[in-house]
């Protein structure tokens, strides 16, 4: 069974910076795509910001491009959101999300993946 297990969430205020962890356990697929998700009060989940371990393609929405990166460690057993220069409109439940995969990620589509953490929220205010 995958298991996914959010960290890093908080309050921070508008410039600042959150670093969010998924540590991911129990994979059968040789490939599979990680991804982060967002969901803000009142809106669809929507994705952040995907990584293939395919061909480590990555993909970002157009709002977080240029201040969130993600990132792995070697084994792939935990990801990283490294989010800067955040802004009110970045508050929501940030969740990490994965599904087997044998190709590439060009876009994160929340209704592709199987299996999701618990989520942790984000607030950016003053």
């Amino acid at each position: 069974q995958v298991q996914l297990v959010e960290s890093g969430g908080g309050l921070v205020q508008p410039g600042g910076s959150l670093r969010l962890s998924c540590a991911a356990s129990g994979f059968t697929s040789d490939y599979y795509v990680i991804g982060w998700f967002r969901q803000a009060p009142g809106k669809d989940r929507e994705g952040v910001s995907c990584i293939s371990s395919f061909d480590g393609s990555t993909y970002y929405a157009e709002s977080v491009k240029g201040r969130f990166t993600f990132s792995r460690d070697n084994a792939w057993n935990t990801v990283y959101l490294q989010m800067n220069s955040l802004k009110p409109e970045d508050t929501a439940v940030y969740y990490c999300a994965t599904t087997p995969s044998w190709i590439g990620v060009r876009e994160c589509e929340v209704d592709e993946y199987d299996w999701w953490g618990q989520g942790t929220q984000v607030t950016v205010s003053l």
